[in-house]
């Protein structure tokens, strides 16, 4: 589609090494992973939100 190949990501490569460093790819890798993490975690998680206060689940919990 885009045409991307080898020797275009390789330059984007050396582009993005040179902007950011080496240091600090990790770091950049970890923080994209843990948004694409939490992202998936927010899209695929329950829409109801509970809003029982917890004072009320115990005294539930108690009588039961």
């Amino acid at each position: 589609m885009f045409g991307i190949g080898m020797p275009e990501l390789i330059i984007i490569l050396v582009i993005i090494m040179i902007i950011f460093g080496a240091g600090r790819l990790p770091e950049i890798g970890s923080g994209l992973g843990k948004g694409i993490r939490n992202f998936k975690k927010a899209t695929s998680g329950n829409d109801e939100i509970d809003v029982t206060p917890k004072d009320k689940e115990e005294k539930k919990e108690l009588k039961d």
